[in-house]
């Protein structure tokens, strides 16, 4: 039995054949992949077996598209939460350990209770009971010292962290364009 359309997202490169995004993974619902073929700005690169009907036409599913325009990514990544920890390698500049990200909060190198200020350059990935010993003290007072500097990653640098974390589910057409820190299977 083949799976119901829901289960078959495509991935989306770019016209250079990169994915969008790595992490959120760029996928696509497979009637945004319709549509997008359809107005012509797609160019399918793989399909799956399953395939939809209309009533003139039968379709496979395409698994892989490329963006017939290539989209520039932007230079500066949004200041957000995930984001940060996604900088930080969802991993508690405190203690070290990475946590799941419902386990991390963000931590003012200064607190704003001192002046600290909500930037890129003061905040950082901490666990829930780092977070709590620091509490809002500066961090050579209490002997916290953040692992890392905080800094403002750039597109790039997000998109490299983001390939150390493979999602869940690949399908295998998706292969050939996916390029994780993860060891390959010997031939």
């Amino acid at each position: 039995m083949s799976a119901p359309p829901n289960h078959c997202p495509a991935l989306v490169l770019n016209a250079d054949f990169r994915p969008l995004s790595y992490f959120p993974l760029s996928l696509w619902s497979w009637q945004e992949a319709i549509k997008a073929v359809f107005l012509d700005r797609v160019n399918i690169v793989s399909e799956y077996d399953r395939v939809v009907r209309s009533p003139t036409r039968v379709m496979r599913l395409p698994s892989v598209i490329a963006l017939k325009d290539y989209v520039q990514s932007a230079r500066r990544p949004a200041f957000t939460r995930f984001n940060v920890f996604l900088r930080d390698r969802f991993t508690c500049q405190y203690c070290g350990h990475p946590f799941p990200t419902q386990e991390l909060t963000f931590d003012h190198v200064v607190p704003r209770s001192r002046g600290g200020r909500t930037t890129w350059e003061n905040v950082v990935t901490a666990c829930s009971s780092c977070n709590l010993v620091k509490g809002n003290r500066l961090p050579h007072l209490c002997g916290m010292q953040p692992l890392t500097r905080a800094y403002q990653p750039t597109t790039f640098q997000l998109q490299e962290n983001g390939r150390s974390f493979p999602p869940n589910f690949l399908h295998q057409s998706w292969r050939d364009f996916l390029y994780w820190d993860t060891e390959l299977d010997p031939f």
